[in-house]
């Protein structure tokens, strides 16, 4: 099994001006390494969602929530772990593609369940989404090509669902 490297926090915030930066200062005065952050509202307009990705090394978990904790906006903070979260990531990567290669890159993209989303004489851009894992996979092979400009939006989590069925009560016969 591989080593932990990041905590993955799932936070609701109240959805106010200033939350974000009170958030990211409460980081950046401890220290804490964020490897990504995203942020939206949620169903419920007073609410946003905060994915934080924190570097472990550098943030030790008790010690994090509990500084989170004391921030007024914060409603509620949970700790995703790998195997208890849905993970995914959106990347559009700009990649030169000049006739010869441009066949390779685009069945790379579908080959990754991307979509091709702008075309040049030279270049093409796609989009995927995925785990974080596959993206890097991604990532690595697009160099092969020369990539032309890149950007992820970090990942956003959320807890994986129940799986186990209910379980039923037996009902007696009547007039048994």
């Amino acid at each position: 099994m591989a080593n932990v490297t990041h905590h993955i926090l799932s936070v609701l915030v109240e959805n106010k001006a200033g939350v974000l930066s009170r958030v990211a200062g409460l980081f950046s005065r401890r220290g804490f390494n964020i490897f990504s952050l995203a942020v939206s509202p949620t169903d419920d307009e007073r609410f946003s969602r905060m994915t934080i990705v924190v570097d472990a090394e550098s943030a030790p978990l008790e010690q994090v929530t509990r500084q989170l904790d004391k921030l007024i906006n914060v409603v509620d903070i949970k700790e995703l772990s790998g195997g208890e979260a849905v993970e995914r990531e959106l990347m559009l990567a700009t990649v030169k593609a000049e006739p010869g290669t441009r066949g390779q890159v685009i069945e790379l993209v579908g080959v990754f369940e991307g979509r091709i989303v702008d075309v040049g004489h030279e270049q093409i851009t796609g989009m995927l989404a995925g785990t974080p894992a596959k993206l890097d996979d991604f990532e690595e092979l697009m160099r092969t090509y020369e990539i032309v400009e890149l950007q992820r939006t970090g990942r956003v989590a959320l807890p994986r669902l129940e799986r186990q069925a209910p379980k039923l009560r037996s009902v007696g016969t009547k007039g048994a």
